[in-house]
């Protein structure tokens, strides 16, 4: 068997073309995550015994638990699912993948969903050229998720042959009579061997074909199962390449779990397998091990259906066992695997879903989260006035990026506050309670919108930056003191949203607001009148008076805030 240069590169491409099937799904599902698909996914992974069945349901269907974990690491990276809650999933996919080791050991073949991707990619893509973006984002999923399969199957294309070439293989059987320590070599051949073909169930498939030639025992191929178990990891942590934090810690738990099963049966090997052999032996099966009332052809008859129960029986043992230990393995992964200070997942840190017993302690909690809410777009206000300051395009990027996973976080924690206030506002509420609904729902609206100001000023930074426009001396210190102001506002908003009871001059805000106003007026009317002494050109003008207007919405919503707080309007003052 030859492997040359070009079968190199076809590897390098195929996985090129994985990974890209990853991203784009990925991408594509974070535009289309609306509340009815979080809802779903949340639904079926709401706790852990839920995951393992969805986990298992899946895998059983599409007959790869790689296929499972690296669309789990998609909907972990969109942030469709948490991190905790893909924990039983990547669980109940071990379990799911004995299936095919079942179908491959009693019916001899495997549904290549491969083969259905091209006719769903044929079905899907004139939705890419729709006008309604909705449609199109679910097209870039579909076919995102249909390149995904076939990359994987470009990848079991492009490894070296083994599969067509068992025989090469043959030399391995000189492995076996080193004692306990070949279960350690057979264990690393499993491993190595599932890395280089990608697939846990060909590799099971081999196997097989060795033990029907004699070639290794009972004991050495139920090693390179627990290798495979291993192997099998590795394509989710390929797609987690591409992946933030959270898809990479679900790949990295993934291994995880595999390599902790494998450290706790091995002290109990050859326990475990006289334990299948006396499963096989009650349900009518011949024994596995070459025993003195059958002949070797018996033994390599029964050992596919061992292999399937010893498998099976390990997989589901160690779900068993590790599920109670989910939250202390949940905090070795989280060391591990540490959050980048540049990525923030969308997390919801008091409303835990569903309603409390009580009205008022719901209010609460939706009252703490807002809180929290407002620091996040507090921040997105801060990033902004950095990008009034620094030149260097790394830094600039960096502000851009942060800005822009802000507001996407931003969005979905309007439509899950909102959600449960709507929730809330169902039962039977005082007059006061049913009036603070009604002001949080506000308050969250005007937070959301100085989200999409904030958006809108880091867009106009990326077409100046694009656009390679320049701001004057005079413009960039205009933008600096009106934003100094409109952050004074925000920065009593932030204090009163903190802590509604703190004691403020109303008088001194609304000041405060009008001031701002007649600046923003002032800055207008000194824009006009530079545009027509052409001390700048339109394009430049265009982004400039697009900065200071959207610093004016802010300021106009963080006192719209402030009055909703204090229960105050302009009028009251007059």
């Amino acid at each position: 068997m030859n492997y040359n240069l070009f079968d190199l590169l076809k590897l390098l491409g195929s996985l090129g073309f994985f990974l890209f099937g990853m991203k784009l799904m990925s991408e594509s599902l974070q535009k289309v995550a609306g509340d009815r698909m979080r809802n779903i996914l949340a639904a079926m992974t709401s706790n852990k015994f839920k995951g393992v069945f969805t986990g298992f349901l899946i895998t059983a269907i599409i007959q790869s638990s790689s296929a499972t974990t690296v669309m789990l690491v998609s909907f972990v990276n969109a942030g469709l699912v948490t991190f905790t809650e893909s924990l039983g999933v990547i669980m109940g996919s071990n379990i799911g993948t004995t299936v095919t080791a079942w179908l491959i050991s009693t019916l001899g073949f495997k549904i290549h969903i491969a083969v259905l991707v091209l006719p769903l990619i044929g079905v899907t893509f004139p939705l890419l050229f729709s006008k309604n973006t909705k449609y199109s984002n679910w097209a870039n999923v579909i076919i995102g998720f249909a390149i995904i399969f076939i990359g994987l199957d470009f990848l079991n294309g492009s490894t070296p042959d083994i599969q067509s070439n068992p025989a090469m293989l043959e030399f391995l059987s000189g492995f076996s009579n080193y004692g306990y320590f070949s279960i350690f070599i057979y264990l690393i051949i499993g491993t190595v061997i599932t890395l280089i073909i990608q697939s846990s169930s060909a590799a099971m498939a081999l196997t097989l074909v060795m033990c029907f030639n004699g070639w290794i025992t009972f004991d050495m191929a139920a090693a390179m199962v627990m290798g495979q178990n291993i192997g099998t990891t590795i394509t989710a942590n390929l797609a987690a390449l591409v992946a933030n934090t959270a898809g990479k810690r679900t790949a990295m738990a993934h291994l995880f779990f595999n390599v902790i099963g494998v450290v706790l049966l091995l002290p109990f090997f050859y326990p475990f397998l006289h334990l299948i052999e006396t499963i096989a032996l009650n349900n009518g099966f011949n024994s596995p091990f070459i025993v003195a009332n059958q002949t070797v052809e018996q033994s390599a008859q029964a050992i596919p259906v061992a292999l399937s129960i010893f498998h099976t029986i390990f997989n589901l043992a160690n779900t068993m066992i590790l599920i109670w230990f989910i939250k202390p393995l949940e905090s070795i992964i989280l060391k591990i695997v540490k959050q980048k200070k540049s990525e923030e997942e969308f997390k919801l840190r008091f409303i835990s879903g569903g309603l409390l017993s009580t009205v008022e302690l719901s209010a609460i909690q939706v009252r703490k989260e807002i809180a929290e809410y407002s620091k996040r777009v507090a921040k997105m206000f801060s990033h902004t006035r950095v990008l009034l300051k620094v030149d260097s395009t790394k830094k600039i990027n960096n502000c851009l990026e942060k800005i822009k996973k802000n507001e996407e976080i931003s969005d979905q924690l309007e439509l899950e506050i909102t959600s449960y206030l709507a929730d809330v506002s169902t039962q039977e509420l005082s007059h006061n309670i049913a009036d603070e609904i009604s002001n949080m729902i506000q308050i969250t609206t005007h937070i959301e919108s100085i989200a999409d100001a904030c958006y809108a000023i880091s867009n106009a930074t990326t077409r100046k930056v694009s656009g390679k426009i320049s701001f004057n001396e005079n413009m960039t210190k205009n933008l600096q003191h009106f934003s100094g102001q409109v952050g004074d506002i925000l920065s009593t908003m932030l204090e009163l949203i903190q802590d509604p009871k703190t004691e403020v001059n109303f008088s001194d805000i609304k000041s405060l607001h009008q001031k701002i106003i007649k600046q923003h007026k002032k800055l207008k009317q000194e824009h006009f009148k530079n545009l027509s002494k052409a001390v700048y050109k339109t394009k430049t003008g265009v982004v400039y008076a697009d900065m200071y207007n959207d610093y004016l919405k802010i300021a106009d919503l963080s006192y719209g805030v402030i009055t909703i707080i204090t229960g105050q309007s302009d009028h009251d003052t007059e």
